[in-house]
C-alpha cells in the first residue's frame, strides 16, 4: 500500500467506509445509497428522478429500483410533476426525514475510532467532488 498512487488510496479508502456505513445502516434497514437519495431530496425538495439521479451520481434504472423501496416503506413521496405532464417530482416524507436523521447519527460513528484532522480531509475531498465530473 505503501507504494499506491493517490487515487488507489483514496478509492480503497472510500469503499472501507462505505462498507463500514452501511453495516451501522443496516439495522435501519437503509444502505449508502438510500441515505444519499434521502439526503438529497431532504436538501433539493421536490426533485425530479432524473435529476436527483445525476446529484446521486448513478444510471437512472439504479435510481428508479431505489425510488421504488423507498417509497414502498414511505420514506418518500412520487408524485405527478404539475410542470411537466411527463415526469414525477420526488420528496420526503416525515418518516424518511426520521430515519435520515437517524443515519447522520451512525454516520458520524464510522470515523470516530480514526484519529484524524477531519476539517482538511473534508475541504480536499470536497474539492475531488465537486471537480470531478460524472464519467
Amino acid at each position: 500500500m505503501d507504494r499506491w498512487p493517490t487515487s488507489r488510496l483514496l478509492s480503497a479508502a472510500a469503499r472501507l467506509v462505505e462498507l463500514a456505513w452501511n453495516e451501522k445502516l443496516r439495522p435501519l434497514g437503509l444502505t449508502y445509497p438510500a441515505v444519499l437519495t434521502l439526503d438529497t431530496v431532504a436538501t433539493a425538495g421536490p426533485i425530479t428522478p432524473g435529476k436527483l439521479a445525476q446529484s446521486v451520481r448513478v444510471q437512472a434504472q439504479t435510481m428508479g429500483a431505489l425510488l421504488a423501496r423507498l417509497e414502498s416503506r414511505g420514506y418518500i413521496l412520487r408524485q405527478p410533476n404539475r410542470f411537466d405532464r411527463g415526469s414525477q417530482l420526488v420528496s420526503i416524507t416525515d418518516p424518511g426525514m426520521a430515519l435520515l436523521e437517524q443515519s447522520h447519527l451512525q454516520e458520524n460513528l464510522v470515523l470516530s475510532a480514526i484519529k484524524l484532522d477531519s476539517g482538511d480531509l473534508r475541504d480536499e475531498l470536497l474539492a475531488i467532488v465537486r471537480h470531478t465530473p460524472f464519467v
